[in-house]
């Protein structure tokens, strides 16, 4: 039978494991997606997918009236083995690994000119990592990517966006039996950019996919980080580390969609919040169907409220259709420093900024460390230590 765990929140925090019976899971995890943004209503706050979301910071993603009229620097390097091509819409390979699953997401694939699909071949173990930086030079863009990996295929990605703007985008990646993938997506714009995406994975049989999510900049992040299963023995890793800001809103909504046996998912975001109206938002959905039998499930979120008026919601759901699993959980948890690591630290003549330094340091470094890139840790840690150091200038 599952296991369920649930350990003690804040009381922004709320969690449900449902045991479904045999009927169609009735909830917004079973929601039909669509291409088509007519098949979902202009949102208005009050429903459980954008109740968490100030719509008015969307600046008119929602509906409709953000007309693409920016400009977004693209730059790709990658290893001879990898094949970058620029592809219309009807491209076979144009949304197989997932389907829009909110307004925004539909009308950032109905929006878009051209998609970029980057092909790594099946057998190829790449010794670089591909690397993808996305740079807002203002207005409102729209973004498809596909990365695809053959059969038995290894490759790192990082996708690096900055600068500013108002950006939606789609980001498929496919995985071929045995394939192992590693994605890194920062999020390192300007305090005034807003950035909604939709990542659709599709894990083949055998095959393994790792994601790290790092979110620091942005007025609005809103990410929508999403796994399928092609085949059974599929592993998948989502991690996830943000640093919200005075005034910023930060959401991570994930979806785990267990559909093929033997299969397993493991999810684990950390985030540290400081200043007045910084909002953090994580929701960790995942679904084991009647035929994923064998599944091994667990999610955890974490955060670190630095100073008083930063708020968090945190919300792990788990719906079970079958009992015949390796196990299935999940753990949420929000606080404030432990007063008792501060006070050992101090007391062997640690400054309290220092030691507070180190304590958030030490909350993060287990994410940090999944990166596997030495540059891109240093930066981040680089990064983390700059957000604290602000908050006492």
């Amino acid at each position: 039978m599952a296991e369920a765990q649930n350990i003690p929140v804040g009381s922004n925090t709320t969690g449900s494991i449902a045991v479904a019976a045999e009927s169609t899971v009735a909830t917004r995890m079973s929601a039909p997606p669509s291409y088509d943004v007519a098949d979902f209503p202009v949102p208005h706050g009050r429903e459980e997918e954008w109740r968490f979301t100030p719509l008015e910071r969307l600046r008119g993603l929602h509906d409709g009236t953000a007309e693409a009229s920016g400009s977004l620097k693209a730059e790709i390097s990658a290893p001879d083995a990898v094949t970058v091509e620029t592809v219309a819409r009807d491209d076979a390979r144009v949304g197989r690994a997932g389907t829009p699953v909110d307004r925004v997401a539909a009308q950032a694939f109905s929006s878009f000119e051209k998609a970029t699909v980057v092909s790594v071949p099946k057998e190829a173990v790449l010794d670089e990592p591909i690397r993808v930086g996305l740079h807002g030079e203002g207005g409102v863009t729209y973004g498809h990517t596909v990365f695809e990996l053959g059969a038995f295929a290894e490759a790192v990605v990082v996708i690096d966006h900055t600068g500013d703007g108002v950006r939606a985008a789609n980001v498929e990646y496919v995985l071929g039996d045995g394939a192992k993938l590693t994605v890194v997506s920062v999020q390192d714009w300007d305090d005034t950019a807003v950035h909604c995406s939709q990542h659709n994975a599709l894990v083949g049989r055998d095959a393994s996919f790792k994601s790290v999510v790092v979110t620091f900049g942005g007025d609005l992040v809103r990410l929508y980080p999403q796994v399928r299963y092609a085949g059974p023995g599929g592993e998948a890793e989502l991690y996830g580390l943000y640093f919200t800001d005075d005034g910023q809103h930060q959401e991570h909504r994930l979806f785990v969609d267990h559909d093929s046996p033997n299969c397993r998912s493991n999810v684990a975001y950390k985030g540290a919040l400081q200043g007045e109206e910084a909002h953090a938002v994580w929701i960790g959905d995942v679904l084991i169907r009647k035929d994923a039998e064998g599944t091994d499930t667990y999610e955890l979120n974490r955060n670190l409220v630095l100073t008083d008026g930063a708020r968090v919601d945190s919300v792990p759901n788990l719906e079970i259709e079958t009992g015949e699993i390796v196990g299935a959980g999940h753990a949420s948890a929000t606080g404030r420093f432990d007063d008792e690591q501060l006070f050992y630290l101090m007391a062997r003549g640690i400054p309290e900024y220092e030691a507070r330094r180190l304590v958030v340091r030490g909350f993060f470094a287990e994410l940090v460390q999944q990166i596997g890139l030495p540059d891109l840790e240093q930066r981040l840690i680089a990064k983390i230590e700059a957000e604290l150091e602000a908050s006492v200038a």
